[in-house]
């Protein structure tokens, strides 16, 4: 079903079975294959693919030349950048059907991934986690994080409006509060988990 204020380019292929929200636009060369679901307001570049099965949530911006394979979970918000490469099987060989040991790739609200990199199958990103362009996730990347590299480490912290934290990757002691100087959000780093400190009930944050 694909709802009538969606756009999909003449060159592009949305098969019967498939799902398309409100306000989508799907641009040159796209092929969704039945059966995938792709929310509100999204946007797919040149040359996307989006397999069967496959879940996007609402406001995913996937830029060009990006395929989505079976086994991958787009919630609301998230970014791919051009170019980047998820992955569903973790040991493939042409010879052997593997169609039944896909990994699930989950990518939680609001996370970004940069240009060229590549998602692991079997990875979730939490939630406004960011991947640097380049970088290679072979594991969990907790919400906030900022990855980069190959393989992908952990560097420091993202606001959620996409700025960078002055926090550490990890405190051993005592919290840290800390003020997203953009967007005025607060946090708080407790060990090695950055959360909200709206979600914490405390209002005191610096």
């Amino acid at each position: 079903m694909i709802d009538s204020t969606a756009y999909i380019h003449p060159s592009s292929f949305v098969d019967d079975g498939a799902k398309v929200g409100a306000g989508t636009k799907i641009w040159h060369f796209c092929h969704v294959i039945s059966g995938a679901e792709i929310g509100e307001r999204c946007s797919l570049g040149q040359n996307v693919v989006v397999m069967g099965s496959v879940r996007i949530g609402d406001n995913v911006k996937i830029q060009n030349n990006v395929s989505v394979y079976e086994g991958v979970v787009l919630e609301d918000d998230v970014f791919c950048g051009p170019s980047m490469v998820f992955t569903n099987v973790i040991n493939p060989r042409s010879h052997v059907s593997r169609k039944h040991e896909y990994r699930q790739t989950r990518v939680r609200r609001g996370a970004s991934i940069g240009a060229n990199a590549t998602i692991v199958c079997g990875a979730t990103l939490g939630e406004y986690a960011f991947v640097g362009a380049g970088a290679v996730v072979s594991r969990d990347v907790p919400a906030y994080a900022l990855v980069v590299g190959v393989p992908a480490r952990q560097i420091g912290w993202m606001c959620q409006c996409g700025e960078r934290l002055p926090l550490p990757v990890a405190t051993p002691d005592a919290a840290v509060r800390s003020r997203c100087e953009a967007c005025g959000t607060r946090f708080l780093l407790i060990g090695d988990e950055l959360r909200r400190a709206e979600d914490q009930g405390d209002d005191a944050a610096a």
